[in-house]
C-alpha cells in the first residue's frame, strides 16, 4: 500500500513518457496504455478466480475430494482468450511497426546523432553545423535522426520525443518524428555503454521555427576572438597546447575532432555530457581533472596551474 500510494506523488518527472511532445512518442504511449488497461483487466479477474476458488473449494476435512477429469470449456476459454488478447495486440502494434520503420518523407530536416563515450554530437549536414548534447529542433517539423555510434553500443533516449534507438558502430539507424510542442526535454543514453554510462545525458530543446533558424545562424558564425586580457591569453594557450588537438573551435588553428566542437561553448546551458551547468565554477572543476568528477572521461588530467585554469576558464565563457 505504501509503494502503491508514493506512485501517486506529483514530484516533477521530466523524463517520462507519460507526456508525449512529439507523433512518435504519442503512438507509443497509445500502445502502452492499451497493454495496461488489458494487463490490469486480466490481472484482476484471474486473481479474482484464484481468490474464489480458494475460499469455495478450501479443505473441509481430510477426505480425497472426487477425482474429475477436467472442464473441456474452461480450457480451451483460457487457452483462446489469451490468444485474442495477443492477437488484438498485435493488430494494434503492426502498422504502428510498419509506420515507424518505413524512411522519413523527403522534407525532412536530416541530423546525425553520434553517440561517443560519454556525450552525444549532433551534426546538420544542411546547415554545416556541429554541436553537442542539446539537440534543437523546431517545432512542427519532421526531422530525421540518423543514428551512428564511434566507439561502443549506445542508446539514444529522451522519453518525451518517443522510444529508445541503438546507436551501433559500424551500423547505421533512423528514428523520424516531428515534435509538437516547444521546450526543453531531458534524455540519457539507455545502453550500458562503459565506466559514466549514467553520466551521458543529452537535451532536446524544441524551438519555434523562427527561434531555430536565428540559433543554426548563430552557429554557422566563425569562433569569437576574445578581446579582454584573461580571454585572449586563454585563447593563446587553448590553441597552443593539446586542447586543440581534439576540439575545434571555428575560425581558428583548433580543428580537433574527438572531442566536443566548442565555437559556442558558453552559448550552451549544460557540458560535459549536460552533466554540469555551465557556469565559471563547473568550468574550472572540469577542467582542473576532469576524471575525478566524471569517471572513465577521455579527458585525461593535465595538472593544469590556477592561472591556466583562470584563462581557459575565461576564455571558454568567451565563446558566444
Amino acid at each position: 500500500m505504501l509503494s502503491l500510494l508514493l506512485t501517486a506523488c506529483s514530484a516533477p518527472t521530466p523524463q517520462t513518457a507519460f507526456n508525449p511532445r512529439s507523433d512518435y512518442a504519442a503512438e507509443g504511449l497509445d500502445l502502452f496504455q492499451v497493454i495496461i488497461v488489458l494487463g490490469v483487466v486480466i490481472g484482476v479477474l484471474v486473481e479474482g478466480v484464484l481468490i474464489w476458488a480458494a475460499i469455495r473449494y478450501r479443505r473441509r476435512n481430510d477426505q480425497l475430494p472426487p477425482q474429475i477429469h477436467g472442464n473441456t470449456v474452461v480450457e480451451i476459454a483460457w487457452t483462446t482468450a489469451p490468444v485474442i488478447v495477443v492477437g488484438y495486440i498485435l493488430f494494434l502494434t503492426l502498422p504502428v511497426i510498419f509506420q515507424t520503420q518505413a524512411p522519413a518523407p523527403s522534407s525532412s530536416m536530416n541530423v546525425e546523432v553520434i553517440g561517443h563515450q560519454f556525450w552525444w554530437e549532433f551534426q546538420y549536414p544542411d546547415a554545416n553545423v556541429d554541436t553537442a548534447n542539446e539537440l534543437h529542433l523546431p517545432v512542427g517539423r519532421t526531422v530525421n535522426l540518423i543514428l551512428h555510434s564511434s566507439d561502443v553500443i549506445h542508446s539514444f533516449w529522451i522519453p518525451a520525443l518517443g522510444g529508445k534507438r541503438d546507436a551501433i558502430p559500424g551500423h547505421t539507424n533512423f528514428i523520424w518524428l516531428t515534435p509538437n510542442s516547444t521546450g526543453e526535454f531531458p534524455g540519457q543514453c539507455y545502453q550500458l555503454c562503459g565506466y559514466s554510462h549514467a553520466n551521458m545525458r543529452e537535451r532536446a530543446i524544441i524551438q519555434p521555427q523562427a527561434d531555430f533558424d536565428a540559433w543554426l545562424a548563430a552557429e554557422q558564425q566563425p569562433g569569437v576572438q576574445p578581446t579582454a586580457t584573461d580571454a585572449a591569453e586563454g585563447a593563446q594557450f587553448f590553441q597552443t597546447s593539446t586542447c586543440q588537438a581534439c576540439h575545434t573551435v571555428n575560425g581558428t588553428s583548433a580543428q580537433g575532432k574527438i572531442g566536443p566542437k566548442l565555437t559556442r561553448f558558453a552559448s550552451r546551458d549544460t557540458f560535459a555530457g549536460s552533466i554540469f551547468e555551465n557556469n565559471a565554477d563547473n568550468i574550472r572543476l572540469w577542467l582542473k581533472d576532469p576524471p575525478a568528477v566524471k569517471p572513465g572521461s577521455l579527458m585525461p588530467n593535465y595538472h593544469l596551474t590556477d592561472h591556466q585554469l583562470d584563462v581557459l576558464v575565461a576564455y571558454l565563457q568567451a565563446l558566444q
